[in-house]
């Protein structure tokens, strides 16, 4: 029995140990020049909830990463941190190091786009389950602080994947990438739509090129008995909701 506890007391001793150095392996990086700040996005955030995008209507978590992954802004649109889904605050961060972590230079791939190459039997089956979420950072701090400009989140790398509508890169002027936006807290659609119109508002949509029939990086609701047609296909939620994607290229057109 004495055996038994001091190795019990070793293992529980040996998993502290390693709790602490991963803590210290954390690393907190400084903000990066020339993102939107938190009350930019939040202000933007705010103006779209309130316009109708063919969801529920519902309060969002809005991520901005920088291209290195390390989240730059986490901001919500309702006033308490409990407006919103509590869930969708690390989804919205998922999302956003996903559309980074699988766009380049010259290629903008959202989240929706990952949708059918990631179901099962299809080319990227697995991606899914590929650079997990830090959960000392998904899950550290003081919960007050969520959505504020001291997000525990910020200054740090998130990592995560998430293969649905709400994640989509940030392309300053000339085309450069510089990062994601993560939108969670509605349908998938109407978090794709949402996000597609804060990342206009923020002015970061100076989209190359995509995978999508208008050559950008929107939503393709082309999934036929379960089968997608173009292979980027997403599955659709409602009729409004359809209608508003098919209109993006045209109602919020991006920037060459």
């Amino acid at each position: 029995m004495i055996r038994i506890r001091c190795a019990s007391l070793l293992a529980l001793a040996s998993i502290a140990v390693l709790s602490t150095a991963c803590q210290t392996a954390r690393q907190k990086f400084a903000p990066v020049a020339g993102l939107p700040d938190h009350a930019a996005v939040t202000a933007a955030l705010q103006e779209v909830v309130k316009e109708s995008n063919g969801g529920f209507g519902l309060q969002m978590w809005a991520t901005l990463v920088d291209r290195d992954g390390v989240v730059q802004v986490v901001a919500k649109s309702g006033a308490d941190r409990g407006d919103q889904w509590p869930g969708s605050r690390v989804i919205s961060a998922q999302k956003a190091n996903t559309a980074n972590a699988f766009s380049l230079p010259g290629l903008a791939l959202s989240t929706a786009n990952l949708f059918t190459a990631v179901q099962p039997g299809q080319s990227l089956f697995g991606l899914q389950e590929s650079n997990p979420v830090d959960a000392t950072v998904a899950y550290a701090g003081d919960g007050r602080a969520f959505g504020t400009a001291q997000d525990p989140m910020v200054g740090y790398r998130i990592g995560g994947v998430n293969v649905f509508g709400g994640g989509l890169p940030m392309y300053a002027a000339g085309g450069k990438l510089v990062g994601a936006v993560g939108l969670s807290g509605d349908s998938s659609v109407a978090d794709h739509i949402i996000a597609w119109k804060l990342r206009s508002k923020l002015g970061l949509d100076h989209v190359p090129a995509g995978v999508s029939p208008t050559k950008d990086d929107n939503m393709v609701l082309d999934i036929q008995d379960g089968k997608s047609a173009s292979g980027w296909g997403h599955a659709a939620t409602t009729p409004a909701a359809t209608k508003i994607v098919n209109e993006l290229p045209t109602t919020h057109p991006i920037r060459k």
